[in-house]
């Protein structure tokens, strides 16, 4: 008698890197009354996606990516990083999964000027108690992946503002985030360094499979998406075709 064939059981899917559920938030303006800036936002990242948030200056997109990241709370609804909730926890739980899970770039590179690129790069991994040795062969590896390689032992002052920024997206990769967030990555330099920066995050979100939200008023940057979505009213909507992402 022939055993019944057994159907092979598939592996478990993997959480999205990030998922938004009804996320709201809202401030007190100067007048005492209530400004609404997020109002159930729903999101769904992949690994190895990229997203481009796009809206008008006061949409409340810097606002949604520090909900995103754990660096703000929001009123209501639920951010999962990873699988797992910010909701309800702790200040030093926030921290802990951000230092895991979440790397930023933001418009200014924020370097630490007394230190070279190698030691800021090396930086989120010192605090996170990795050895001093592993720290420097990863930060060396990214660097090198950045194209600064040559430039590793220089400190921020002494490199130029397109160099500056690609260093700080080494370091924002260093602790191997599942997502990189980032405000206006590209919005202080010139043109030729901001495709430079733009042709970087796209490569890198291919090659690392890290999931990605980028807020930017950049059509070209905005174009490498995987989506282009528009903040307004605070909802995300499909950005129409004819804005060209932006």
């Amino acid at each position: 008698m022939t055993a019944p064939l057994v159907s092979p059981v598939p592996p478990p899917v993997p959480p999205p890197v990030l998922e938004a559920i009804g996320v709201a938030k809202s401030y007190r303006g100067g007048d005492g009354n209530e400004i609404r800036v997020l109002a159930g936002v729903d999101l769904t990242l992949a690994r190895g996606e990229m997203v481009a948030v796009v809206g008008a200056s006061g949409a409340g997109k810097s606002t949604f990516l520090h909900v995103l990241g754990a660096l703000e709370r929001a009123d209501a609804g639920e951010v999962r990083i990873g699988g797992e909730s910010t909701t309800g926890a702790s200040d030093e739980a926030l921290a802990e999964l951000r230092g895991r899970h979440v790397g930023f770039v933001f418009q200014f590179h924020h370097l630490l000027k007394e230190f070279s690129a190698l030691e800021n790069v090396m930086m989120p991994l010192r605090i996170l108690d990795q050895p001093r040795a592993a720290a420097r062969a990863r930060a060396e590896a990214l660097l090198d992946r950045v194209g600064l390689s040559a430039r590793r032992h220089h400190r921020p002052s002494e490199l130029s503002g397109g160099e500056q920024q690609r260093a700080a997206v080494a370091r924002a990769l260093a602790a191997q985030p599942q997502l990189l967030l980032a405000d206006e990555p590209s919005g202080n330099l010139d043109h030729q360094n901001a495709e430079s920066l733009h042709d970087l995050f796209a490569r890198l979100t291919a090659e690392l499979g890290v999931g990605v939200v980028v807020v930017t008023h950049n059509r070209s940057l905005a174009s490498r998406a995987s989506r282009v979505l528009h903040l307004e009213d605070g909802r995300l909507h499909p950005a129409a075709a004819h804005e060209g992402g932006v």
